[in-house]
């Protein structure tokens, strides 16, 4: 007899895993999010996330949102067995950014704006 029951994903799984192997802390994607660790390690809880909640999380992990809807273990371990290995048998590691690098272009624009809005209050002050 032929069982009709499809799997569903379960997409904060599918970000927690996806986050570990690219090394990357809960904090760091929080605030690239601009939310808090303990709101983000409640969504990589749950199921059903929103498409813009999870394109929001794809940007903050540099990765695209069909990686976090389409992950699969299976297809990673199919992935790293392929790809990980060269010729000589010896591991590579090809890191597609690094985690710290975000936070400081992030912190930059942060003050970036800061120093705008600054500038934009002292030629107001300076009408009056």
């Amino acid at each position: 007899m032929e069982n009709n029951f499809s799997h569903k994903k379960h997409y904060g799984h599918n970000i927690r895993c996806l986050r570990d192997i690219l090394g990357i802390k809960q904090d760091a994607i929080a605030f690239a999010m601009n939310m808090t660790q303990q709101n983000y390690s409640n969504l990589e809880q749950k199921e059903d996330i929103g498409d813009e909640i999870l394109e929001r999380v794809a940007k903050a992990m540099n990765i695209p949102m069909d990686a976090i809807k389409n992950f699969s273990k299976d297809s990673i371990i199919n992935i790293m067995s392929s790809s990980l290995h060269d010729n000589s048998g010896s591991v590579m590691y090809n890191p597609t950014f690094n985690p710290t690098n975000k936070i400081v272009e992030l912190y930059e624009k942060l003050i970036a704006e800061k120093n705008e809005q600054i500038t934009l209050l002292k030629g107001l002050i300076g009408r009056k």
